[in-house]
């Protein structure tokens, strides 16, 4: 699942491509009939309304609220869109097969015909004739105009992480509210920090040598203090480096981002320590149903 990185990433490339745009159209072959997805677009009824909605609207910015794509229109709604497993956001040039009712990459945009790119189901036509689309191999990601009550799920969520806000005592007082959690469970849990997922969350505890199986209990005020002080420069690092694509995700151009090069610990199972004067290997270990990478050597 795409993480703050990926999804600052994201917003970043709307911002560059797409801010002061009109959206003359909109389509996609989501649907069901499902309960849960009454009010999204995968249900014909409300997509027909979302559609009504923002024809016509000029996208003023978009910015992220930890792993929500939030897209703020000059009629005053906000389109939110959560790539959940495999979803990310592109922008190009796109021609519609009607036949087929889909739409591929125009020739000549050569990042956009990567094969993760080809599962296109949510597509805005901009003022310019070009795209901003959705792909999503799962089809799990989740589209919807902003109302109250999701704005009041949204408020819900944890600090964020690389604002000035987020201060040890926030971060030491939010963590602290479950002592029984392993804290890497605690680190990814978004009532509590916003935005950080199974990869970071690893390279952040690896980076401070703590093991992610401790509970919050165990945790020393020193020890908080190191996980707290490695939180920042890793999730820029992310940025930085364009996200991570080890599994589906791709920049606002179809490319794939550089942080999977970076590991030192995610999807490193059986390969030697990078830590300092440490010859470990790396294990993997299922927490709460998620993988946990670490180093016994170094981590502690």
């Amino acid at each position: 699942m795409p993480e703050l990185p990926e999804v600052q990433t994201t917003v970043d490339g709307i911002n560059i491509v797409a801010k002061n745009r009109k959206i003359i159209d909109t389509w996609t072959d989501f649907t069901s009939s499902a309960k849960m997805f009454s009010n999204t677009i995968k249900n014909p009824i409300y997509f027909e309304k979302f559609k009504l909605a923002i024809q016509g609207a000029k996208i003023i910015k978009a910015e992220r609220r930890a792993k929500n794509i939030l897209i703020h229109l000059d009629n005053n709604e906000t389109i939110l869109i959560h790539m959940k497993m495999t979803g990310h956001v592109m922008y190009g040039s796109y021609i519609f097969n009607k036949k087929k009712n889909s739409w591929t990459p125009a020739p000549g945009q050569i990042a956009l015909e990567d094969p993760y790119n080809r599962f296109i189901h949510v597509v805005f036509t901009l003022d310019n004739s070009k795209h901003l689309v959705l792909a999503d191999v799962r089809k799990f990601a989740k589209v919807i105009l902003l109302n109250d009550e999701t704005r009041e799920e949204i408020n819900l969520l944890g600090p964020e992480p690389l604002s000035e806000d987020f201060t040890y005592e926030t971060f030491s007082k939010n963590i602290n509210r479950y002592q029984n959690k392993y804290i890497k469970t605690s680190l990814m849990d978004q009532r509590l920090i916003a935005g950080i997922g199974n990869i970071y969350s690893d390279e952040i505890l690896h980076e401070s040598k703590i093991l992610p199986e401790r509970l919050v209990s165990s945790l020393s005020p020193i020890d908080l203090k190191i996980i707290y002080k490695n939180i920042k420069p890793i999730l820029r690092r992310g940025i930085n480096f364009g996200g991570d694509s080890t599994s589906d995700y791709r920049n606002i151009h179809g490319e794939r981002g550089k942080f999977q090069g970076k590991h030192k610990v995610y999807r490193r199972t059986n390969q030697t320590c990078f830590g300092k004067d440490c010859d470990g290997t790396i294990q993997r270990k299922m927490l709460n149903g998620r993988s946990a990478h670490f180093c016994r050597m170094c981590q502690k």
